[in-house]
């Protein structure tokens, strides 16, 4: 049985994967890193002290992890200055999915992102809890994001159903003990053996019913 919703933020409901990739490979090249193909993969799901540590450590930027961080999200909150790049359907399916659920929301994101993109969408009070992994101790995919929501609602984690989109996001929620419902991200897809984790695999944000999650509602999780 579902008794509640939590959503990822980046690659379910806005297009901002290769945002963040972009921002960070810009900086890291103005700051003579050594950026490499598979930085952005690695660092999807990463709380914000595991990828700037990542940029510090293995990029190699000379700023403190916390500088690179504050660098970052600067850069990242004035790329939204004229909005979010909401992915197509993503507020629509909220509003629909949160008129049935009471709704959290688990994101990688800090917590300036996560507060200004829902606040630019009208969505703030639809979300009874947003928490960003900077607030727990691992980001994805340990599942301390999802529990850390899930207490936050005062459901058990195997009540809530996760909408995820990336690899790590998928291993973080199933690790939590939740439904997955899995929506590939275009640009980074999840591998086979992740997807193949999922509850649920629609191709876009804009197919997720409450009709659709009802439908998981008798299964268990696997």
């Amino acid at each position: 049985m579902i008794d509640a919703v939590v959503f990822d933020l980046d690659g379910v409901l806005v297009d901002s994967e290769q945002v963040w990739d972009d921002v960070r490979e810009t900086l890291a090249r103005e700051r003579g890193g050594c950026w490499h193909a598979q930085a952005q993969r690695d660092m999807m799901g990463m709380s914000s002290p595991e990828w700037s540590q990542y940029m510090h450590d293995v990029i190699g930027l000379r700023e403190s992890p916390e500088e690179i961080n504050r660098q970052v999200v600067a850069r990242m909150l004035d790329r939204y200055a004229h909005g979010p790049p909401w992915l197509p359907g993503a507020v629509d399916a909220v509003r629909r999915i949160g008129s049935r659920w009471p709704l959290a929301l688990a994101s990688s994101s800090n917590r300036e992102v996560i507060d200004g993109v829902l606040a630019a969408g009208g969505l703030s009070e639809l979300f009874r809890a947003t928490v960003s992994s900077e607030e727990v101790e691992r980001g994805k995919p340990a599942p301390d994001v999802y529990l850390e929501a899930a207490r936050r609602l005062g459901i058990a984690p195997g009540r809530c159903a996760a909408i995820e989109d990336s690899h790590n996001g998928i291993r973080s929620a199933r690790a939590a003990g939740m439904v997955c419902v899995a929506i590939p991200n275009v640009h980074y897809p999840p591998d086979g053996k992740a997807l193949a984790e999922a509850d649920l695999t629609p191709e876009t944000i804009a197919e997720l019913t409450p009709e659709a999650l009802e439908s998981l509602s008798t299964q268990t999780t696997k």
